[in-house]
């Protein structure tokens, strides 16, 4: 009896990270009934990461902002802007598209840079800053278009928001796509083996065996069945690449860096982190230069994948984007939060915005029922703070 005891207190303690797994399998089961069979299709699987790529890349630097204690409003208006340049610097001004893809980059760290100079060392709080940030940068969208849309950017360009990687073969399941699922399935398994082996040696492991092999065992799983529902249809979506690199390189810029560390510690508490020699100011400020460029990759894969550069772009991403980040277990108070968290927030949104569309619910209903469930989310999370507490 004492096994399972431990177990269901482990369990218990787990509950957040479970509950998002579990939320996000039954909303996909719940539509793929709905849908008769088409949520869990190749073709909507592809076009579901192709069309909620930019809102997962902002919610990665969300999170990073809402774990601070900070929150950016501004990130939809800044993806307008970044937008609007890259139609100007490639279509008006006719630069190479590398070239530009680089200036726009650059051009969303200085946005980043002043956003967090208001915050990090003039004290203004972020809410006010990126609201002003919002309206800002929204009319600087509308200003570098002259209020018109740009169009028909270079095939190259536009394979970054829609198009896939070199397909090999002609029938089954494409190669290149099954490779990489594999040698993304044995990286992470020998990832995971290795951190817990790292644990183990300085007595830091209470994760049960069992647990831990479960948990192994569903990701993997879900990483086989993607990579065989992409192969069925047009292979790698290059976005999901560039997605992949930015959730692992963030991942382990959060749990393993001192930088990571550092956000953590200001979330968790501004004036101890202070006390205990952490460069508060500068950690803040290079938060929002991060999400000022991480702004610029989502501004840019929304402009490549639609093929248009518009005034209008953008609107209501931030929204999304924090959305995603609540629902993936983020406390509103900052301090606890995390990468894959956010992505799978992120996923949940999708999956409702795809599945409510396919079913024809109109996108009045649509608001009401994401509202809902960011609120739900939100609830969630002050049950467990109070009941870890006693209160």
């Amino acid at each position: 009896m004492k096994p399972l005891t431990k177990a269901l207190n482990y369990l218990t303690g787990q509950l957040r990270q479970i509950g998002l797994f579990i939320t996000l399998i039954a909303i996909v089961v719940f539509f793929q009934i709905a849908t008769g069979g088409i949520t869990l299709a190749p073709i909507n699987v592809s076009n579901l990461i192709v069309q909620n790529s930019y809102i997962l890349i902002l919610a990665i630097g969300m999170v990073m902002v809402i774990i601070a204690g900070h929150i950016d409003l501004s990130v939809g208006s800044v993806v307008a802007f970044i937008g609007a340049m890259a139609g100007v610097f490639i279509s008006n001004w006719h630069l190479p598209w590398p070239l530009a893809i680089v200036f726009c980059l650059v051009l969303g760290a200085l946005v980043g840079a002043w956003q967090g100079f208001w915050i990090a060392y003039f004290g203004i709080p972020a809410f006010i800053v990126t609201l002003a940030g919002m309206l800002a940068f929204r009319g600087a969208a509308q200003i570098a278009l002259g209020n018109q849309q740009i169009s028909f950017f270079p095939k190259e360009f536009r394979a970054i928001g829609s198009g896939f990687l070199p397909a090999f073969g002609t029938t089954g399941y494409e190669p290149l796509t099954m490779i990489l699922g594999v040698l993304a399935s044995i990286a992470i398994l020998a990832s995971s083996i290795r951190q817990r082996a790292v644990r183990r040696k300085y007595d830091l492991e209470d994760e049960p065996l069992w647990w831990f092999v479960v948990k192994l065992v569903f990701l993997v799983a879900l990483v086989l069945v993607m990579t065989v529902l992409l192969a069925s249809y047009n292979g790698t979506p290059i976005v999901l690449i560039i997605l992949a690199v930015l959730v692992v390189g963030y991942s382990a810029i959060m749990n393993r860096s001192v930088f990571g560390r550092h956000i953590y510690a200001i979330g968790g508490n501004l004036a101890a982190a202070a006390l205990s020699g952490v460069k508060t100011k500068r950690v803040t400020f290079l938060l929002f230069v991060n999400m000022g460029v991480l702004s610029a990759v989502a501004g840019l894969v929304f402009t490549a994948g639609l093929n248009l550069a518009s005034p209008s772009a953008g609107t209501g991403f931030e929204l999304d984007a924090i959305s995603a980040v609540f629902i993936g277990g983020a406390a509103v108070t900052g301090g606890i939060g995390t990468v894959t968290g956010a992505i799978i927030g992120g996923l949940i949104i999708g999956v409702l915005n795809n599945g409510m569309s396919i079913l024809g619910i109109d996108s009045d209903y649509q608001l009401l029922i994401k509202g809902l469930v960011l609120l739900a989310a939100v609830a969630f999370d002050v049950y467990n703070k109070r009941r870890s507490v006693g209160a």
